[in-house]
């Protein structure tokens, strides 16, 4: 019979084979100080150095360790993905492979699944010690991630959370998708969300990943994200209730014009209003017709009907 797995530590990595064997070591000393069965799942992102051949060596001396490697860079969420698919732990955490993640967190953030009855817990670097212009943006991004979301942690970011296992296997990380964890979960229905304040560490090796193209996209998958959780399943609320607005609001005004033109006697042509109220009736028939068209295709969804049951009798 297998042993039970007490945690599943999930690793996403791009050219980190400097800090990898230090990491191991570390989740290694605190998993048996605290007598956890445990997995370690390394999931290299494409790296272009030796991380591969380091995660290799270090499977001959920690049998814990599984590991897949990507043809190439897919990003930091697909990796998340393979990592959760891959996870038979009771409890998963993720960390980032570059060090500045502290693997000392890990059984506090495990009782706090288990004995709290948190279904996710997420960790907040209040004090970092990454350069300031990747602070400032990160403390707006996530003040707009709290305002849109309506979930109160102060580090959406923060590459140390840990999941009750059900958790990551009830959502889908893709794109950008991996700063909206805690979003994703609420709308899969795991409302019990946590926060730990964490250590966090100076990078002691390599150079950061982060650019200014993760903020846009960052902010684009925000969009996305809010959208799907209110409207993925229906998208004629939005749409066909702003075309239908904006279809009103151009027919009366255009009939107003027009009755007034009778009484008046001045010509439709020379009253921008008039203009406006036929760009309104174009618009909101094209809203419409998305959001038509939008339900067509979900109704053809293959999980259309595919809902998180919670229990059964």
């Amino acid at each position: 019979m297998n042993q039970k797995i007490d945690i599943s530590v999930v690793v996403p990595l791009y050219n980190e084979e400097e800090s990898l064997p230090e990491l191991v070591a570390w989740i290694d000393r605190v998993a048996k100080a605290n007598s956890l069965a445990y997995e370690i799942i390394m999931v290299d992102d494409g790296s272009s150095d030796a991380s591969w051949g380091v995660v290799e060596r270090l499977k001959g001396e920690y049998p814990v360790i599984r590991g897949i490697s990507f043809m190439r860079n897919y990003g930091k969420s697909a990796a998340l993905y393979c990592g959760f698919e891959m996870a038979e732990g009771e409890v998963v955490i993720t960390m980032d492979a570059d060090l500045q993640d502290s693997p000392d967190e890990i059984p506090e953030l495990r009782r706090m699944i288990l004995e709290d009855g948190y279904d996710l817990v997420s960790g907040w670097k209040r004090k970092r010690y990454d350069p300031i212009g990747k602070r400032w943006p990160s403390k707006f991004f996530n003040l707009t991630a709290r305002i849109m979301s309506g979930i109160k942690l102060h580090d959406f970011n923060c590459g140390l959370k840990a999941y009750r296992r059900k958790v990551v296997k009830s959502i889908e990380v893709y794109g950008e998708m991996h700063r909206y964890i805690p979003i994703l979960a609420k709308h899969a229905g795991f409302k019990r969300i946590g926060e730990k304040v964490v250590e966090h560490h100076e990078r002691k090796y390599g150079k950061s990943k982060f650019g200014l193209e993760r903020m846009v996209k960052g902010y684009l998958d925000l969009i996305s994200v809010s959208f799907m959780s209110h409207f993925g399943r229906s998208p004629m609320y939005i749409f066909g209730g702003l075309g239908t607005v904006m279809f009103l609001f151009g027919f009366f005004a255009v009939a107003w014009i027009i009755a007034e033109k009778f009484i008046s006697g001045h010509p439709l042509t020379n009253q921008p209003l008039f203009y406006l109220s036929l760009v309104a009736i174009v618009l909101g028939v094209q809203l419409f017709l998305a959001g038509f068209l939008g339900e067509l295709i979900n109704r053809r969804s293959a999980d259309r009907n595919s809902y998180q049951i919670d229990k059964r009798v």
